[in-house]
């Protein structure tokens, strides 16, 4: 709308013919309710802007004050969880003795991290931690040091189990390590470089079900599988030591990280994996797992196209120039499993790359008898085995 529309029309003149009247000039129809339009929008908007400013002010305090005590609240929830767990983590020095090439007695080092499982004093640690060395030195938070003993080695996993003569520990509580997900928070605790000790960490489940081949920095090498991957910063010495949930319980015990090149990448064995183990060592002092006494490769759609089998996910028995597919006298061929057979369900339990068939054998008890089912010929059959233990070495 233009000036012009706002401003008095001129009085059209009258005809000569007729009289002259005066008329006065009138304002347009529309003026005032223009007016009442225009005065309204201008209050709407000037309210609009007082009520927003009134209003967001204090939303937005309202949210900086949520989001400064939700931080408060993690916070205070990681310096309880530090604390309550702490007494539970010690820090362990391993000492060996060996000759040098001129005849020159040493002293070889190590340093890594335990954690309390019994009040009177087993530790569970890394194999790792404990290979090669012959003392073992475990101090505890309050600075306690003890003379540890070696009680066991698992020898299908990097799990071992270190006696001190204490009473009266605090013991570390185990979470279900099968509940975990992938983005939970968790905060690992360790000896870090083997001399700052109860050094706490904070991260993410990053992954889960990873395979790898960890190295013991002497030449040696394991494979490990399904294990949790965190990006919970665990430095050399923090092995051994406990992956924590925010309930401070334990759900793994950190074992390795990945090669040169990579950024915040932990791994860390289940902790319900670990509890067979306990369990026998606790009533029996010595591990004792359940085996199927077969040698295997697990199956990936790839190496079922290659090979041409009917299915792409199980356990193949397979041996090679040195072991046989099935062990003779072992449990699988006492149920008569022979190498070719793909095993994809054990007491109910599938058996997949994710769980391959030593993770899921670990979960029953020696003695117990299980269902198993395979594939022989194309055809899925099932047989009745009753696990034994495992020997010392082998399968």
């Amino acid at each position: 709308m233009t000036d012009n529309d706002t401003k008095p029309k001129t009085p059209v003149a009258a005809k000569s013919d007729s009289p002259t009247v005066p008329q006065l000039a009138q304002k347009p129809k529309n003026a005032s309710l223009f007016t009442t339009i225009l005065v309204a929008i201008l209050s709407g908007v000037l309210g609009a802007a007082l009520y927003g400013t009134a209003v967001k002010t204090p939303v937005l305090n309202n949210l900086v004050a949520q989001n400064k005590q939700v931080t408060l609240q993690e916070n205070s929830a990681t310096i309880e969880l530090a604390k309550n767990v702490g007494p539970s983590v010690v820090s362990i020095n391993t000492s060996a003795a060996t000759q040098s090439i001129f005849g020159l007695d040493q002293t070889q080092k190590g340093a890594g991290t335990g954690i309390i499982v019994t009040a009177d004093g087993i530790i569970l640690t890394n194999k790792h931690v404990v290979d090669g060395a012959d003392s073992f030195t475990v101090t505890t938070t309050d600075g306690k040091e003890y003379k540890g003993k070696l009680l066991a080695k698992d020898p299908a996993n990097d799990v071992a189990f270190l006696k001190i003569e204490a009473s009266g520990l605090k013991v570390a509580e185990l979470g279900d390590s099968d509940n975990v997900q992938v983005g939970q928070r968790v905060v690992a605790i360790g000896n870090a470089l083997g001399e700052f000790a109860n050094t706490v960490t904070t991260g993410v489940i990053s992954g889960k079900s990873r395979p790898i081949e960890a190295s013991d920095g002497q030449g040696g090498t394991e494979q490990l599988s399904n294990l949790f991957q965190t990006d919970a910063a665990i430095n050399p010495g923090n092995s051994g030591g406990p992956l924590v949930n925010i309930e401070g319980q334990v759900i793994g015990v950190n074992t390795a990280v990945a090669g040169q090149g990579a950024q915040n990448i932990g791994f860390s064995i289940p902790i319900n994996e670990v509890k067979m183990a306990l369990e026998t060592v606790r009533t029996q002092g010595k591990i004792e797992r359940p085996y199927l006494g077969v040698r295997y490769v697990m199956i990936t759609e790839a190496f079922a196209q290659r090979n041409g089998l009917p299915i792409s996910d199980g356990a193949l028995l397979r041996g090679d120039d040195q072991t046989l597919a099935v062990l003779r006298d072992s449990p699988a061929a006492k149920a008569g499993l022979r190498e070719g057979d793909i095993i994809t369900k054990i007491g109910g339990k599938d058996v997949n790359r994710k769980t391959p068939l030593q993770n899921v054998i670990v979960k029953f008890k020696v003695g117990e008898t299980v269902e198993v089912i395979y594939f022989r010929d194309g055809k899925e059959q099932k047989a009745q085995v009753k696990l034994e233990a495992a020997p010392q070495t082998g399968q």
